[in-house]
């Protein structure tokens, strides 16, 4: 069993323990926003068409989104540390295979692998950080969690530029990859040295669901499987309607599960904790409209104004800065204002993509130059920093830490499907009105106001939660 949370974990030096937990994070963040500067020059050099390209993105996604909630509750039930070390050297394994790779089919199989790993950690990362830190340590833990995800997603397109430019095109990719092995490697060894051993031990084998597990990933699958896949084929649709079928038939499972008395893989009951409940929804909200932003703001740029692709990637670089310095600040102050400190990070959402809307029609005249934008979008990323990690902290703070993987997976789950369906979503509004005869201008000014309207529609499910915070005893 894992040892009680409640337990005094004094002896743990939580300094270099959340390092090792950040660590294999940062690298796996690094692998997600590297590749996109780097599909041009692995086309070149593995002779891949855009097919074998696609699958370089979607099946690290998929891989990584069907495993995070059994993950969680693996970590949960055997230990938790076991899963963690397991995650980063199948990420490590990976990402080795990945630079050394000499077709594009065995960087797509290597990126699966990348994947797995990936998804087999972070919901560890999350529940160790729930087990070993309380109150305000935990929210500066959260914090610090916030600012590594976005230093990663910032430094990600510049080192992966930088390496293609030092290297060139064949080399530099694979060493995008290469990179992560001796990262791995030293979290590894930093993993066995300061995360306590928390195996299950006992003679009993712990019952992890394994038909809960097989039917949750088939229905994430299919699910998330249209939004990855963006071919020409429409019959790849039907998966939506099927996973959420399958879906139904999880949820049924785990509800008869649990009343023969077993444990099911997730309880259904810890949906009816509204906190939890409505932290999902707002961060899946969040996550629906505002990642695409990083998406349609290039595609602007570079499509339409003709910038080059490092011209457009510095475009996000105040941001991550932002972001980086508000998750800190946000970090220390979330506990005493609980979800007023959301409510107000939407608010800056709101006003950056309006600003940026107002702004673009400028740029396009030519009457400003293009790199004003940053101004308006720097906003976003102090409500990045003011959302994410501060949701996050309340929301788990709502669940007992025991069960700290299976909801960090399932809050995890929610950003990655909300990120999934926007960033089809919102790109596939702007070519479908281009390609039907609007102007770039209006179809992008279009995209901003619907990102805006889902900003808005989570500020509300915020102003909801703050109502139950306020009814709760001892509300802020």
């Amino acid at each position: 069993m894992i040892p009680n949370p409640s337990a005094p974990t004094a002896a743990v030096r939580r300094k270099p323990l959340l390092a090792v937990l950040l660590a294999p994070l940062f690298m796996a963040l690094i692998a997600v926003s590297v590749i996109n500067v780097a599909l041009t020059a692995i086309g070149e050099s593995l002779e891949a068409d855009s097919g074998g390209l696609q699958w370089v993105i979607s099946g690290y996604a998929l891989a990584f989104g069907m495993l995070l909630v059994p993950a969680g509750r693996t970590g949960d039930a055997t230990g938790r540390r076991r899963m963690l070390v397991i995650g980063i050297s199948v990420f490590t394994i990976g990402s080795l295979l990945s630079g050394l790779a000499p077709s594009v089919e065995m960087l797509n199989v290597a990126r699966i692998l990348q994947g797995i790993g990936s998804g087999l950690l972070n919901p560890q990362t999350v529940a160790l950080i729930q087990q070993h830190f309380r109150g305000q340590d935990r929210a500066r833990a959260f914090a610090l969690l916030a600012t590594t995800v976005a230093v990663a997603t910032a430094l990600g397109p510049v080192i992966g530029g930088a390496l293609i430019q030092l290297l060139g095109p064949d080399q530099g990719w694979r060493w995008m990859f290469l990179m992560n092995v001796p990262i791995g490697v030293a979290a590894i060894i930093g993993a066995f040295k300061f995360i306590p051993d928390d195996k299950a031990r006992g003679k009993a084998r712990p019952d992890l669901d394994p038909i809960g597990a097989i039917l949750l990933c088939l229905a994430i699958l299919g699910i998330m499987l249209p939004f990855l896949e963006r071919g020409n084929s429409a019959l790849v649709w039907l998966a939506f309607p099927g996973g959420l079928i399958v879906m139904g038939l999880w949820w049924v499972w785990e509800q008869r599960y649990r009343r023969s008395g077993r444990p099911p893989m997730v309880d259904t009951a810890i949906f009816a904790n509204k906190a939890f409940r409505n932290g999902i929804l707002i961060v899946s909200v969040y996550f629906l409209g505002v990642t695409s932003v990083w998406i349609i703001v290039p595609l602007y740029l570079q499509m339409h104004l003709g910038h080059t692709a490092f011209e457009a990637s510095l475009m996000g670089l105040p941001s991550s800065v932002a972001a980086a310095i508000s998750s800190q600040v946000a970090g220390r102050y979330v506990l005493t204002l609980g979800r007023r400190m959301v409510i107000t990070g939407f608010g800056v959402a709101f006003c950056g993509l309006g600003g940026t809307a107002v702004l673009v029609g400028f740029v396009e005249s030519g009457s400003i130059p293009f790199w004003w934008m940053a101004a308006p979008l720097m906003l976003m990323g102090l409500s990045q920093g003011m959302t994410v990690s501060p949701n996050q902290t309340l929301t788990l703070n709502s669940v007992d830490p025991r069960f700290g993987g299976v909801a960090g997976g399932i809050l995890q789950l929610g950003q990655r499907t909300g990120a999934a369906v926007g960033t089809a979503m919102i790109p596939g509004i702007i070519f479908s009105l281009t390609e039907g005869g609007t102007e770039w201008l209006e179809a992008f000014v279009i995209a901003l106001v619907i990102i805006m309207a889902l900003t808005l529609a989570a500020m509300a499910v915020s102003f909801a939660d703050r109502a139950r915070e306020k009814a709760t005893p001892g509300a802020l």
